[in-house]
């Protein structure tokens, strides 16, 4: 590998990299999965961060991220200012901590070793991974509903199935499982392709949103009838600043996981600074956007885009189909 390759790592010199490889290969403590990433698997580019924090946050969750906000009795630009300044707080560790991973190559379980010592830090991980695991549970039935809905348009015997809806939760399970097993390359090829249709899918939804509810100006004039509390904002926007700082403060804790594999800092930061605040603020904008368009059209609000896809397929099964295959793959 070129030496200018070497810039931001820890050690740049070939011969002193491969001698302290070999003492640490020695230890009692090494394997292969915490083990410093070599030079040649860095190879995360800055595009290839940015679309993993796109595929990251163009979610469910984060479609309704402002629901709650609008619903307690912010408007909608105050609900989208108090997201973005919310991710906006959080890059700040999320950099801070990426700028080791990228600089050692080493994973959260080993990084976390410098404050927890050798033996603390296995509770540390093992502590994190729980919390990921109740995330993991929450996207993978969101997921699962949304493919239960695909299925049901595509078979209309689906829906008549015993236990369909856990059937296609463990479906989703296992197809995000196949993924993870191919490895962190293979999450990269993922997320690398899987970013552009998932901001396509989201324009489209806009668009619609701009088109069926009467124009930009009527759609943010209708956007007031999703206000359903009075609390002053001032008393709402502490508490919800700190919630939305919290969506994200635990992977900000190990990002050093994927930072890791970045071919340079410039390509982490970078990366992590287009792809997470903008698309949470962008994302949440089109969740209020067109769920305001869906008061015109539809009469009521409908925050869930399962739900919306449904009804917008109508006669239409192919649209929705589509439709559905994107919001899975988010």
């Amino acid at each position: 590998m070129a030496q200018e390759e070497f810039r931001d790592m820890a050690v740049s010199d070939e011969a002193r990299l491969a001698r302290i490889k070999a003492e640490v290969m020695a230890s009692s403590l090494y394997n292969e999965d915490l083990a410093p990433t070599e030079p040649e698997e860095r190879t995360w580019t800055t595009y290839n961060i940015a679309a993993l924090w796109i595929g990251m946050a163009i979610v469910i969750t984060t479609y309704t991220l402002a629901s709650g906000l609008m619903a307690a009795g912010m408007n909608w630009w105050q609900a989208l200012l108090t997201i973005s300044l919310g991710n906006i707080i959080v890059l700040v560790p999320m950099l801070l901590n990426a700028h080791a991973g990228t600089k050692y190559g080493v994973p959260f379980p080993v990084f976390v070793r410098a404050s927890f010592g050798v033996r603390g830090a296995n509770f540390a991980a093992i502590a994190r991974a729980l919390v990921a695991c109740g995330w993991f549970g929450i996207q993978t039935w969101i997921g699962g509903l949304a493919l239960d809905a695909l299925l049901t348009v595509a078979w209309g015997g689906w829906a008549n199935v015993a236990g369909h809806q856990f059937i296609t939760f463990f479906i989703f399970w296992a197809v995000q499982l196949i993924i993870i097993l191919t490895g962190v390359e293979g999450v990269k090829v993922f997320e690398s392709y899987s970013a552009p249709l998932l901001i396509g899918g989201s324009v489209a939804l806009v668009i619609w949103g701009f088109y069926a509810g009467g124009g930009v100006g009527n759609v943010f004039t209708t956007s007031a009838q999703l206000q359903q509390g009075q609390a002053p904002f001032w008393s709402l926007f502490w508490p919800s600043l700190a919630a939305n700082v919290g969506y994200w403060i635990t992977l900000s804790l190990n990002i050093p996981d994927f930072t890791r594999y970045a071919k340079s800092q410039r390509s982490q930061v970078v990366g992590q600074a287009i792809g997470l605040p903008l698309t949470m603020t962008a994302f949440s904008f089109i969740g209020i956007a067109v769920t305001a368009a869906t008061v015109v059209v539809f009469g009521e609000a409908i925050w869930d885009p399962v739900v919306l896809i449904t009804q917008l397929a109508g006669e239409l099964p192919a649209v929705l189909i589509l439709a559905m295959v994107i919001i899975v793959i988010a």
